[in-house]
């Protein structure tokens, strides 16, 4: 008996009372009740009933080197004998002293300043608030705006949500949120250039080169995931875009902002994309995967000529005042550094290859469906695009709730997906087997084909 057939047991009629999830409409817990996990081990999670899931989403984007990894846990375990938490004002310590050298190390070299927050929608306002008050101190105040792309997202905080290029998500707080600019992004599935990803030349930068010609005297900056955007399903572009936007940014006098909270430590193949593809981007926004799913933390990267801005005597007030209870706690820079040690270490992205390859081989199974509109892939991200008409591309109305259906077929197989409406994509832990990615799309392609030959 699976948890979509066995009667709730208690804990989970209390759960159905007491608590609100994050986006879940809770009415459909009346008749599926959320996964009950006791534990994780490796890839897998395990419920009450000991019935195992692969974890194909990496719990949100955020684990890399799987549950219950005995080092992450030796890490944690050695600073909790020390100090738990401590205030970083006035006070600092040294898992932050060391991850914050690590993290300049490692990202490209013009960012040289690292501030801590704890969470990815935080680690974007820091960069936001960094920039607007960078440029009221270096007597540019006008500059009082920031481009986006369509289908962007970076967080759910009143300021990250004003940069969020989704109608879902900021619909209804749109009457107060920052006035910013919306531009039209790569969109390679329905490229209205004709082109293709592999050999075109970024044809659909032209919406941003004007926007920024037109608005670069009130323009702070333009912020970006790179080279995937997470929550508008997936969608891939390829890095001249940004090449292009660094070239157009610097020469209008305009920050970028890279939002790499997902795409960054290893989901690509490299440990940042700013770095892999040689940008310099004026701030750097981490999260989700830096602790490996331990603990919430994030961090803003940026550069000497920002943070000078702020260098003064105390009477100027040019000070940066934002601060969390909880920046740069020292259980979670420790899990940290041991993250970005394990990630570094014995040619550890090198080993992704063989699982990148896989990824790609195994995806062609999805390719082939006739529901399928697009396989995409980059590095260990990917995605496969369901349609009801190939030739025209034409989606799935979003009543037949394909994805949420293909999702519970999943469960019923031990394999935890989270489409994103008609988007079923894979980010799973860094470690996974060539052998579980091959049982992971085995899986997906099964579900699917339960769900679309139904009668939709």
């Amino acid at each position: 008996m699976n948890n979509l057939d066995k009667k709730p047991d208690i804990d989970l009629v209390r759960d159905f009372h007491s608590v609100w999830h994050p986006c879940t409409q809770m009415q459909d817990h009346e008749t599926v009740p959320p996964l009950l996990i006791e534990r994780g081990e490796g890839v897998y999670l395990y419920d009450r009933d000991g019935k195992k899931y692969l974890d194909v989403i990496s719990s949100w984007w955020v684990n890399l080197f799987g549950h219950n990894h005995p080092r992450l846990n030796e890490a944690l375990k050695r600073q909790l004998e020390k100090v738990a938490h401590v205030m970083f004002a006035g006070i600092t310590h040294q898992p932050a002293i060391d991850l914050a050298s690590n993290l300049v190390e490692l990202s490209p070299h013009n960012l040289q300043k690292v501030f801590f927050s704890d969470n990815g929608s935080t680690a974007v306002e820091v960069a936001v608030k960094m920039s607007l008050q960078y440029w009221q101190q270096t007597g540019h105040a006008e500059k009082t705006r920031f481009a986006y792309l369509k289908g962007g997202y970076h967080g759910e905080t009143l300021g990250a949500l004003s940069l969020c290029g989704l109608d879902l998500f900021r619909k209804n707080f749109e009457n107060v949120l920052m006035q910013n600019l919306e531009v039209q992004g790569p969109d390679c599935f329905r490229c209205p250039y004709g082109l293709q990803p592999e050999s075109c030349n970024a044809e659909c930068f032209e919406p941003m080169e004007k926007t920024l010609a037109e608005h670069k005297d009130t323009l702070a900056g333009v912020i970006v995931e790179p080279l995937v955007q997470g929550a508008a399903g997936m969608k891939m572009y390829p890095p001249r875009y940004l090449k292009k936007l660094e070239v157009a940014c610097k020469l209008h006098n305009v920050h970028t902002l890279y939002d790499e909270i997902a795409v960054g430590f290893g989901r690509t193949g490299s440990l940042f994309v700013c770095g892999e593809h040689k940008l310099n981007p004026t701030f750097l926004c981490l999260s989700k995967g830096i602790t490996s799913g331990y603990l919430p933390l994030a961090a803003t990267l940026t550069t000497d000529e920002i943070y000078s801005a702020f260098y003064g005597d105390f009477s100027t007030l040019k000070l940066f005042i934002h601060s969390h209870s909880y920046s740069a706690n020292p259980l979670a820079c420790a899990v940290a550094n041991e993250t970005l040690a394990m990630l570094t270490e014995n040619n550890f992205l090198k080993t992704l290859q063989p699982k990148i390859k896989a990824l790609g081989e195994y995806g062609k199974r999805l390719e082939q469906l006739e529901w399928c509109g697009e396989f995409r892939q980059t590095g260990m991200i990917a995605a496969a695009e369901l349609v009801q008409n190939r030739e025209t591309k034409e989606p799935f109305p979003f009543e037949a709730r394909v994805g949420y259906r293909i999702f519970l077929e999943g469960l019923k197989r031990g394999v935890f997906m989270r489409p994103l409406g008609n988007v079923i994509y894979f980010i799973p832990p860094l470690v996974i087997s060539v052998e579980e990615i091959k049982m992971m799309m085995d899986v997906a392609v099964d579900c699917i084909k339960a769900v679309v030959e139904e009668k939709n």
